[in-house]
């Protein structure tokens, strides 16, 4: 389910939809290799436990919603661009985003460099983008660009093509980046959320690959989820277990595979073309059909399912969403 769902029991993260993150995008800007695109969906618009439409309320005002990156190869952030979301009375919400370096990146608040702020929350056709320098920034509900037919893998992955994600929304958060700020060559990226409503910062839910946390993490879920990729080696055992059972995998075997999962960053250098899971990962990267030969041990190779078609050529690239939602004004 790539990472919707990611929760105990297929729910959701701390019980709050908002605070699901479900996939991370990287890839070059198309037509200026000097700027990156990422992007970071949160809170799908329908749940599977407990089923039905969630909030209408795109992203919590309790929450922070980062974007992570490790410029050294020791999985530990070295730069973090966090998103902040206020509401006002009548339900608008605006955006802040924030930059942080070095120490500040590996801690857990809200501290960092404002880029642009009061940034208003899309919630239905209109696309509102900020621009600042050479950054550009959009939070809002968009058409959700992941594919899977998720009945089949309910159905003892028995696939026959029916793309559930075809008709649901999902809430981006999609940053324009040049290069530059990204530190040079090779990084790894992560997404994460943090909760606040207890009054202190708490890891809601974090991941970068596409699936592993909702067939792999078992039992380990919640630990899973609060803990950092370069604590990820202990989670081995775990990801093997499950893959002995799924995929009829030897002991060993099922260890040296969980250990080509683990840590959960996703790989991307900007030099190069997107594809995943190398390098990145765009909107068009058939990331289902990569992860069920894995977990089956080649027993089941593809869902039968593509690409979306509402994906856009410009920014924020990713498809309108299918319902407007009520709060669609602009916030004072």
């Amino acid at each position: 389910m790539s990472h919707h769902y990611s929760g105990p029991d297929f729910g959701f993260p701390h019980g709050d939809a908002r605070l699901d993150f479900t996939d991370l995008y990287a890839f070059p800007r198309p037509g200026d290799a000097s700027k990156s695109i990422l992007i970071m969906n949160v809170h799908p618009s329908v749940g599977v436990n407990p089923p039905g439409p969630t909030t209408d309320v795109a992203f919590s005002p309790e929450a922070i919603y980062e974007l992570r990156i490790d410029t050294n190869g020791d999985n530990v952030a070295d730069i973090a661009y966090r998103v902040r979301f206020t509401s006002s009375e009548d339900g608008a919400q605006t955006a802040t985003l924030r930059r942080a370096e070095g120490a500040q990146a590996a801690g857990m608040g809200d501290e960092g460099q404002v880029i642009v702020e009061g940034v208003p929350v899309s919630t239905g056709t209109e696309t509102r983008v900020a621009e600042a320098g050479d950054y550009r920034f959009f939070a809002g509900w968009r058409g959700d660009p992941f594919f899977f037919d998720v009945q089949g893998a309910l159905n003892n992955l028995q696939f026959t093509g029916d793309d559930y994600f075809a008709d649901k929304d999902v809430c981006s958060i999609v940053l324009e980046v040049p290069n530059s700020a990204l530190g040079s060559g090779k990084m790894g990226l992560w997404a994460r959320t943090l909760d606040g409503t207890s009054g202190k910062w708490v890891q809601a839910d974090r991941g970068a690959r596409s699936n592993q946390t909702p067939f792999l993490a078992g039992e380990q879920n919640a630990a899973y989820l609060a803990a950092e990729p370069a604590d990820d080696a202990r989670f081995v055992p775990v990801f093997a277990h499950a893959l002995e059972h799924a995929g009829g995998y030897t002991p060993a075997e099922a260890t040296r595979v969980a250990g080509t999962l683990l840590p959960d960053v996703l790989h991307y250098n900007p030099t190069g073309p997107a594809v995943y899971p190398n390098n990145g990962r765009t909107l068009t990267d058939d990331v289902v059909d990569f992860f069920l030969p894995l977990l089956t041990n080649g027993k089941v190779t593809q869902d039968k399912v593509g690409p979306h078609k509402d994906l856009l050529a410009q920014f924020p690239y990713v498809g309108a969403p299918h319902q407007a939602r009520a709060t669609e004004r602009v916030a004072a």
